[in-house]
């Protein structure tokens, strides 16, 4: 298997864990507070105190942090070795006493996945669909659920055409020099943004009615916009999804589903929680 800094090198991969790393200095406990709720709303829980939580391409390790502010003996693990020490740098900041596991792995490497076990929490946002290998890496995703546990996966929808385009951007993005990466990351954000400034006219043009204001309001997962437009238009390899697709994928593997939140017809994800059949292991007392 190729390393990712061999990928990223020959233009092949976004470096995800270098946009990772210059993220994490924002981490404060409003952000936190803010990806712990969006976390117990999606599994449906307010502890996961005794449960086991793998986060499987982990990226800053915000979420690992909520799972184990929530009570989680938590593993997270990642190909890009940046994106490891990112994690780590934030456990030595918020849970330097822990017992929560860092280490550096592949869901694509069955050497990782076979030393791992299973969990009674699989969490893995916005990952998959960038191995390069979105089916086998889901595959291997599944496999790591306890029976009775919770699979946790978002993945790119598909918008057809205009999927097609966004990888065309995010390959070219991976192949440019400095110059050329700040240019499509500047007309994204004018393209992405483009409907903003009509919302303003329109509002102006109501009468009596002007806009407003208002203080920035904290994003559902904690992330920053600027950080969040970088991975964007770099995510590389991308592959996409739709819902149909992979609830036929992993219900034929014996899950049901328990939470479904779609983009709609946008470009992000479209959020899973399945719910693995069988009876949990008896903890014990």
């Amino acid at each position: 298997m190729v390393d990712s800094l061999t990928e990223i090198r020959a233009g092949d991969r976004f470096a995800f864990g270098a946009n990772w790393s210059s993220f994490i200095a924002l981490v404060d406990e409003g952000r936190i507070d803010v990806v712990t709720r969006s976390l117990q709303q999606a599994l449906g829980v307010d502890r996961l105190t005794g449960k086991s939580f793998v986060d499987i391409g982990c990226g800053s390790g915000l979420f690992s942090l909520a799972a184990h502010r929530l009570g989680a003996q938590v593993y997270s693990f990642d190909f890009d070795p940046d994106s490891v020490a990112a994690t780590a740098a934030l456990r030595r900041r918020f849970a330097p006493d822990s017992g929560w596991t860092v280490a550096a792995g592949s869901i694509l490497d069955p050497a990782t996945t076979a030393a791992l076990g299973r969990f009674d929490v699989v969490y893995s946002w916005g990952v998959l669909h960038h191995t390069g290998q979105l089916w086998p890496a889901l595959a291997a995703t599944v496999d790591l659920v306890a029976p009775g546990g919770a699979l946790f996966v978002s993945i790119y929808n598909d918008q057809g055409m205009a999927s097609r385009q966004w990888r065309r951007v995010k390959r070219l993005y991976n192949r440019s020099g400095r110059l050329g990466r700040l240019l499509l990351v500047g007309l994204s954000a004018l393209y992405l943004g483009r409907r903003r400034p009509l919302r303003i006219v329109r509002a102006m043009l109501r009468p009596g009615r002007r806009p407003v204001r208002s203080a920035p309001v904290p994003r559902t997962r904690g992330m920053s916009r600027r950080h969040d437009l970088v991975d964007w238009v770099g995510g590389y390899p991308f592959e996409v999804a739709k819902p149909e697709e992979v609830f036929r994928f992993v219900h034929e593997r014996g899950f049901d589903l328990r939470y479904l939140t779609t983009c709609g017809a946008g470009i992000g994800c479209n959020e899973y929680v399945f719910q693995r059949r069988g009876r949990p292991a008896r903890q014990d007392p």
